[in-house]
């Protein structure tokens, strides 16, 4: 799609993460934040790609309101195992999938979705963390600090949890909770090229 006088077209963000918000704000892009109030539930026999790239579709869609406006939806989990790592329930929550992801390798999956007059375009990234041996101690001083407590899999990779990080293959931005590259191609693809992109 191309706007009209080729201006930037008023571009919402479906979101109110503050992380997003920072992420976004380094392609350029002047933009307002919602929050689409959706129901996140996973369906019965939901793969967690179908899962997270659902979400992404129905928060941009959730704001779309067909008025020439650019929504931008975005959703990310934590996979180990084909099994979603949602936000911890409590200590013993977070215990327990700070010790699955001990040692090993998981997926960090974020979708990112561009509505515009009701028409929706959706990419979907996926990438490699690897967490180095975690002791208990360490998990449950990393519980105290108060970060893993609204977060995905129960840790932040551009917080206290990085230390914790011994690899990553992919994207970072994503892990974090938009993928700059894809978020950009997609904006441009729908006439909305970031500043870097112009002639």
């Amino acid at each position: 799609m191309v706007f009209q006088n080729h201006k930037q077209p008023n571009i919402v963000l479906a979101s109110q993460s503050p992380r997003r918000k920072e992420l976004l704000s380094q392609l350029g892009f002047e933009f307002v934040t919602k929050a689409s109030d959706i129901d996140e539930s996973v369906l019965v026999g939901e793969s967690p790609q179908s899962y997270v790239t659902r979400m992404a579709k129905e928060k941009a869609l959730a704001q779309d309101h067909g008025d020439q406006t650019l929504v931008i939806g975005s959703d990310t989990c934590v996979v180990f195992e084909d099994k979603i790592l949602g936000k911890p329930k409590d200590v013993d929550d977070a215990k327990a999938m700070l010790a699955m992801l001990s040692g090993n390798t998981h997926q960090v999956l974020t979708a990112v979705a561009i509505a515009v007059n009701h028409e929706v375009d959706v990419t979907l990234v996926t990438t490699d963390v690897t967490f180095k041996a975690l002791s208990a101690q360490e998990i449950l001083n990393y519980w105290r600090s108060g970060e893993p407590k609204d977060k995905a899999g129960s840790y932040g990779i551009q917080g206290i949890a990085g230390q914790f990080v011994t690899g990553i293959k992919g994207s970072y931005s994503a892990v974090v909770g938009l993928p700059l590259y894809e978020t950009a191609q997609l904006m441009a693809k729908h006439g909305c090229p970031t500043s870097m992109m112009q002639s």
